[in-house]
């Protein structure tokens, strides 16, 4: 904040007592009230003197920085009263759809409407929420899978992630498509139609010496080897049906795999209602039962591999006819209600441009008796957003309200598969071509390993891949008022975290929404029921709250929208 200059008097020995007294008096009654205030001078008659022409005293100037002067009121203090309760035990982990999700989307309101935000929602007796059904899915008992003659057990020889369309026993022959990657240079899909078919795909990547990879620049592992939800989802995106996915790395042990999964995949799963998901249904087997499929042994199988891995290319399959299995697999399905808060200020001159500021209120329930509070992720970035629309509605009290409108969306769901925010994005309350950014706040209290020990940081995500500018303003905002370090390197497409796609911010992206995703990174509490308030840096977690005020202060205030000019993968 700026203070006004004192005004100070320079007054020259050469001057006698009348005119200093005639000079005091010109400046005193040119002044505005405001700005000297009332003075009050004794002075005995005398005759008039000559005087000459006084210029009018300039009134004092006040350039406050409104910015900084709100900013001052996102205080770790507040962060962590609301961040207390939201991440205490009476919360049970505010799983979506569970009785501690909706007492959080509840407090979340309360918070936005004691502020003063308003309720964009149409609905007067409840403006604030915005509910949608998701339905949780269990396995039924009963699962089956043959191949010939030979039967295979549920949970030992095979399990299912996701959906299933195996309702009832299915006869299914699938295409095999090795590795199941296509990246410049390298593609398994080269040549193949597999629209509405079910695949067979290898677990992992082509290695070298030493288990390097060989489609990296530098042997570390890719996306495609430390995850197999990518290839699931380059599956969804060709068409097919199902993936059924094997490991044939002599190191492995699918039974042990599946024995410690067990309790996972048996618990009860959410999924969006009545919305196709972005990934292929998708079902493990054990190498015994790929071979079966295959029509191969072991030996036949590492020859191949080891082809794949001397030509760093696809090598066509030796398996010409797949043995056909018989599955069934059948998933129970419970409709569940939840809920996105949002709380709106809005603009004044360029009320119908609108920026959202997101975070998820969500985390992952109760487990044998645990209580995952996810104090970090993402209590952290619930408070952070809530205390910020605390801020910037006192702002517009006092008479300094932003140019565009606000949207605060704390969203549900996150945890699940971005549910949340997916459902916004396709039941917008403001439309999304009116949308000109999403600030997206999830897990900003805590330090990863790579920073340990080292100044203030944040991970900035995806903030110059469609609008070049808003990195260019974020930047110009940290220097002037924050001073982290923006660490950028998960903005790296080969980057195998894949954090870009990972949160809120994402479902904006896919519409051409410019976004920038604020992050501390994992930690050894992520995901863990030992994220715990305890552990959180509050005086870390003020500054990168503060940063995020800034940056939407200036995108609310400034003139123009920022362009969307970029289209970095």
């Amino acid at each position: 904040m700026t203070f006004p200059n004192k005004i100070r008097f320079h007054l020259t020995s050469r001057m006698n007592k009348t005119s200093l007294l005639l000079a005091f008096l010109a400046l005193a009654s040119a002044a505005p009230a405001h700005a000297q205030g009332k003075v009050k001078v004794k002075t005995k008659k005398a005759s008039p003197a000559p005087q000459a022409a006084a210029a009018p005293a300039t009134p004092a100037v006040v350039n406050t920085d409104w910015s900084a002067k709100y900013a001052d009121q996102v205080t770790a203090e507040r962060l962590r009263t609301h961040l207390a309760v939201l991440a205490s035990d009476e919360y049970e982990g505010r799983e979506t759809g569970q009785k501690g999700q909706h007492m959080a989307a509840a407090y979340v309101a309360e918070q936005f409407k004691n502020a003063g935000l308003t309720g964009p929602l149409p609905n007067p007796a409840d403006p604030y929420q915005q509910h949608f059904n998701v339905e949780q899915v269990t396995w039924a008992d009963g699962a089956t899978l043959k191949v010939g003659k030979t039967s295979y057990a549920w949970l030992t020889d095979f399990y299912g992630m996701g959906d299933s369309p195996f309702n009832e026993e299915t006869s299914v022959t699938p295409v095999f498509v090795g590795y199941g990657i296509e990246q410049p240079g390298y593609s398994d899909y080269a040549g193949l139609d597999v629209k509405g078919k079910d695949l067979l795909i290898m677990l992992g990547e082509p290695t070298g010496d030493g288990g390097k990879a060989l489609l990296s620049a530098d042997g570390s592992p890719t996306k495609w080897g430390l995850d197999y939800r990518g290839k699931a989802q380059l599956a969804a995106q060709k068409g097919a049906r199902t993936v059924f996915f094997v490991s044939f790395n002599p190191t492995s042990d699918f039974a042990k795999q599946a024995a410690r999964l067990a309790p996972f995949i048996s618990r009860p799963a959410t999924m969006m209602q009545g919305e196709k998901p972005s990934r292929v249904p998708s079902f493990f087997i054990s190498p015994a039962v790929g071979r079966a499929v295959l029509g191969t042994t072991d030996t036949n199988l590492q020859a191949y591999l080891a082809k794949i891995n001397t030509t760093k290319q696809p090598v066509a399959s030796p398996f010409k006819k797949l043995a056909p299995m018989q599955i069934k697999a059948v998933r129970k399905r419970e409709p569940l209600d939840t809920e996105n808060v949002l709380g709106f200020i809005e603009g004044s001159d360029l009320k119908s441009d609108v920026i959202v500021i997101s975070a998820h209120h969500d985390h992952l329930g109760m487990h044998d008796g645990q209580v995952f509070n996810g104090a970090d992720d993402d209590g952290s970035g619930t408070t952070a957003i809530i205390t910020m629309a605390e801020a910037f509605a006192r702002a517009k009290k006092e008479g300094h309200g932003p140019r565009r409108s606000l949207l605060f969306l704390s969203v549900t769901g996150e945890e699940k598969g971005l549910f949340g925010s997916e459902y916004y994005s396709k039941h917008p309350v403001f439309p999304l071509a009116s949308t000109e950014a999403d600030l997206n706040v999830d897990m900003i209290g805590r330090t990863d390993v790579e920073h340990e020990g080292k100044g203030d940081y944040v991970y900035v995500i995806g903030s110059d891949k469609l609008a070049s500018e808003l990195k260019v303003i974020n930047e110009a905002e940290n220097k002037q008022y924050t001073q982290l370090d923006l660490d950028y390197r998960f903005d790296d497409p080969a980057d195998p975290n894949r954090f870009y796609y990972r949160s809120d911010h994402y479902n904006f992206a896919v519409n051409k929404i410019p976004v920038a995703f604020f992050f501390n990174g994992v930690h050894a509490d992520y995901h863990k029921e030992s994220d715990e308030i305890s552990k959180i840096q509050f005086d870390k977690m003020e500054k990168r709250a503060r940063l995020v005020f800034h940056l939407a202060w200036t995108l609310a205030n400034r003139d123009g929208r920022i362009a969307v000019d970029s289209n970095k993968p």
